[in-house]
């Protein structure tokens, strides 16, 4: 099975409800040595930051075209504890509640988990803005992309 990494950020401006973006880096090493990789980013006119964090998972798992081992590393403890701490899955089991309520952003949870499904993953979190080399090249990613002109109307639905 393909070992893959996948490098995440999500970002917005007027955090919740402004103009954001998300940006992914997926590396992997083929049997030659040879690194190959891909970046992905998009912006959305009205979104918030955690939209964005959970879109670039979304986005790095939807681009893989055959199941893989992957390893999210994402400075977002919101999407990492999420599957550390098992949240998600109780979350699935009590129809989507959490100890606070409802769970938001139930939607792209949802496609994450079925992004995920044909996938072994492992998630690990960094300090984001810290000097991690691919954590920056993906919030350059997410920033440009919520700073850009070719802003989508909204946030994905599944």
């Amino acid at each position: 099975m393909l070992e893959v990494t996948l490098y995440t950020d999500g970002a917005a401006r007027g955090n919740p409800e402004g103009p954001g973006g998300y940006g992914a880096l997926l590396q992997f090493v083929d049997s030659k040595g040879a690194l190959h990789e891909r970046e992905l980013s998009a912006g959305y006119q009205k979104t918030t930051n955690n939209r964005m964090e959970l879109m670039a998972v979304i986005a790095g798992l939807e681009a893989l075209t055959k199941p893989c081992r992957v390893h999210v590393i994402s400075d977002s403890r919101y999407v990492t504890e999420a599957f550390n701490q098992h949240w998600i899955d109780s979350w699935v089991k009590k129809g989507w509640k959490g100890a606070g309520g409802p769970v938001k952003n139930v939607d792209l949870w949802k496609r994450l988990l079925r992004a995920a499904a044909p996938h072994e993953l492992h998630f690990s979190w960094v300090r984001g803005h810290a000097g991690h080399p691919e954590n920056e090249r993906c919030d350059r990613l997410a920033t440009t992309a919520a700073d850009g002109t070719n802003l989508l109307t909204d946030t994905p639905e599944e």
